[in-house]
C-alpha cells in the first residue's frame, strides 16, 4: 500500500494507472478494522496499486471528493472515477472485495 506525503503525488497516482484509494484515520474505529485485511484485498486485485489516504491530512481533497464518511475506497483508472464505495458503515472484506470485483 502506497501512502502519498503530498497532494502532488496524489495527483499524480490520479493521472494514470489503476488506482484504489482507501480513505482512512488512526481513530477511525471501522478503519481500525478493515487495515488488517487490505494486505489480503490487496493481493486479490494485482492489476491494482492501493494508495492510502488519510483523512486529516487531506481533508480538502476529502471535501472535494465527497468522502464524508471513512473507511471510504474510490477506483480511478487514468484519470477517470470508475468505482466508488462511500459511506458511513463499517466494510467488510467481502464488501470490498464485491465492489472491486463488479467494477
Amino acid at each position: 500500500m502506497i501512502i502519498p506525503t503530498s497532494l502532488e503525488e496524489i495527483a499524480g497516482y490520479v493521472k494514470t494507472g489503476k488506482h484504489v484509494f482507501f480513505f482512512t484515520a488512526d481513530w477511525c474505529g471501522d478503519c481500525v478494522y478493515i487495515k488488517p485485511v487490505m494486505p489480503e484485498i490487496e493481493a486479490e486485485f494485482p492489476d491494482y496499486t492501493f494508495v492510502q489516504v488519510d483523512r486529516d491530512d487531506y481533508l480538502e481533497l476529502c471535501s472535494q471528493w465527497n468522502i464524508f464518511g471513512i473507511p471510504s475506497f474510490i477506483v480511478i483508472e487514468d484519470g477517470k472515477e470508475v468505482g466508488r464505495l462511500v459511506n458511513k458503515q463499517r466494510k467488510t472484506k467481502e464488501e470490498i472485495v464485491t465492489f472491486l470485483t463488479n467494477l
